[in-house]
């Protein structure tokens, strides 16, 4: 995943009308799991220059059920057109997360109230970030991101959302991040010790940083919530010009049994680029 400013765009101007107080509650939103298993969603910050309401529309049109990484003030946009934000925003930064217990003071209560804030509006995911290393051992880290996420992830089993760690590559998109590989948030899932702790497995990061996706996903469906999709090189189109062959990591998924949501988090090349959107989803509707 990229993360940008973008991603916290705030369409106001589309969102001001409706309160939080009149969002659907929990089961309202479409449900159903797509031809493959699991559910479709899109990233926002891919169509930035579409506003919100437009690309929620659009996408529904071709059987995509959420747009996701929101801010609470955006989720009624989507959700007043039968969407939901199958992951939310966090209040964690890539660069600064749970990984140093001087930032759990902060984020501990600010995730606190975000997890409510999701259950109350029927969210079903919410991101977090484990900052980089910045000199730390990754045991360290581990040790003080399980410390923190305990912290937060009772609340999260009272509510019925789950929080999501994100594996992001440190090579070429996110130096020094230490959330960089499977089998450190594997461990960090068993440490923390609660369904409602997983990793979003992206699948253009670890591409990066790992190779061998399908096997990975195999052996690590158990702590797998969400998935985000990326050509490589470049998380360009997800078509026959990069290398990663997405429908048989589709069908990989598919075989786990995985029913969440998979989202496309690609820059499309196309024009217009709703065409590119709408091309993935076929491709990965297996």
């Amino acid at each position: 995943m990229e993360i940008k400013l973008t991603r916290r765009e705030a369409l106001h101007s589309l969102a001001a009308g409706f309160a939080l107080a009149a969002l659907p509650r929990p089961g309202t939103a479409a449900t159903t799991p797509a031809s493959g298993g699991f559910r479709h969603s899109v990233c926002k910050w891919c169509y930035r220059d579409i506003p919100l309401a437009e690309l929620a529309a659009a996408v529904k049109e071709f059987g995509i059920d959420s747009v996701e990484l929101l801010n609470p003030e955006d989720w009624p946009v989507v959700q007043k057109l039968g969407l939901t934000c199958a992951m939310a925003n966090g209040t964690t930064t890539i660069t600064k997360g749970f990984n140093r217990r001087e930032h759990h003071a902060a984020y501990v209560e600010s995730m606190l109230v975000r997890i409510k804030e999701c259950a109350a509006a029927g969210i079903p995911s919410v991101i977090v970030f484990s900052g980089n290393r910045d000199g730390l051992s990754d045991e360290q880290g581990m040790e003080n991101c399980a410390i923190g996420l305990k912290q937060i992830v009772g609340e999260a089993e009272k509510r019925g959302v789950t929080i999501c760690m994100e594996l992001l590559n440190s090579r070429v998109n996110h130096k020094d991040y230490m959330c960089d590989r499977t089998a450190w948030g594997v461990e960090l899932c068993k440490r923390v010790g609660s369904e409602r702790f997983k990793l979003l497995y992206d699948i253009y990061h670890m591409q990066i940083m790992e190779g061998d996706v399908i096997r990975t996903i195999q052996d690590n469906a158990a702590c797998i919530g969400h998935y985000h999709t990326g050509g490589n090189p470049g998380r360009a189109e997800i078509d026959e010009t990069q290398e990663l062959n997405y429908p048989a990591i589709m069908r990989a998924i598919k075989a786990t049994g995985f029913t969440g949501f998979v989202a496309q988090e690609f820059v499309p090349k196309r024009k217009p680029p709703l065409d590119s959107l709408k091309a993935a989803v076929k491709l990965c509707s297996v």
